[in-house]
């Protein structure tokens, strides 16, 4: 007999028709720990991104330099994507943490754990964040070996999971050779393309005819590498994606060290936001954590809270 559940449509599956079907740009805002997502996903945006600078700076303290591992980001990863379901994450997957063997690994995690699109990069190993200087990539015959076992793996699972394939190759080798590679990886099954580090406009517009109609994404790190391009610059160009990794950490930043200091200052915070304990817990899903103890009979929070 057949299941009489309904079907419940994956986030993966979800990202994967909005990819294919034509239609406003996908925009994903970064998202760096459980409260920024939640914040995210209550103003309503359609898929949201979690920023592998930000995982390692908010999870391990550190500098995007390949600190963190597989399982510091698949872990993220799975708080982030569980939060809601039914909103596609994108996730950063760095180099996919080693060889075939590796990549299976992390693909299998991945997707097992919610995320609906991660990328893989051609960086070496000892990596750093693709806006930095300094950045070495592997040859273009590993690269491919990453991209056609993250497929592989993909399809082995029965997976809707959205394979990125991003190149780093533009600082150290320039722009026709980062377009070699990204078609490479296009014909070895990868769904979407990602050029790090755009340096210009034009470079952004080249990169979208030279691959069309293959999808491509844009990363817009303000003050970064790549010029400032607006969601509606980047739909007209031709970007099926767009994601802004620093979204989120850039004003948290600035907000918190001005609190910080006025606190060791003055001895009080004076924060512009108003924000009581309750409202704190609002955003973290406090209505719907009570429904569910009520709805199972629990009395602990009856009297209200």
């Amino acid at each position: 007999m057949g299941s009489s559940f309904p079907q419940h449509e994956s986030a993966a599956s979800k990202l994967r028709s909005m990819i294919s079907f034509p239609g406003p740009i996908i925009l994903a805002p970064g998202v760096y720990d459980g409260f920024s997502a939640r914040i995210a996903l209550a103003v309503g945006f359609d898929a949201i991104y979690m920023t592998g600078a930000g995982t390692s700076a908010s999870r391990i303290g550190h500098a995007d330099l390949g600190i963190a591992n597989l399982n510091d980001m698949r872990e993220h990863a799975e708080m982030i994507a569980n939060l809601d379901d039914s909103i596609p994450l994108i996730a950063d997957a760095d180099t996919g943490y080693g060889g075939p063997i590796m990549i299976t690994r992390t693909i299998q995690h991945y997707a097992r754990s919610g995320v609906a699109a991660l990328h893989i990069e051609d960086q070496v190993q000892t990596k750093r964040c693709g806006h930095l200087q300094g950045k070495q990539v592997v040859p273009t015959a590993e690269f491919l070996i990453r991209i056609r076992a993250a497929v592989a793996a993909r399809k082995a699972i029965g997976s809707d999971l959205v394979v990125i394939a991003r190149t780093d190759a533009l600082q150290p080798f320039g722009y026709e050779e980062s377009i070699s590679r990204l078609k490479l990886a296009r014909d070895a099954g990868a769904d979407v393309g990602f050029l790090e580090g755009l340096t210009s406009i034009e470079e952004a517009k080249a990169t979208v005819q030279d691959l069309a109609p293959w999808p491509v994404l844009l990363n817009m790190v303000e003050h970064g590498a790549t010029p400032s391009i607006s969601v509606g610059e980047a739909q007209e160009i031709g970007f099926r994606i767009v994601i802004f990794p620093f979204a989120g950490l850039a004003p948290a930043y600035k907000a918190m060290k001005e609190v910080y200091q006025r606190l060791k200052e003055k001895g009080v915070t004076g924060a512009e936001a108003h924000m009581t304990p309750k409202q704190l817990f609002e955003v973290s899903g406090l209505k719907d954590d009570l429904e569910i103890d009520a709805q199972a009979g629990g009395t602990a929070f009856a009297g209200g809270v």
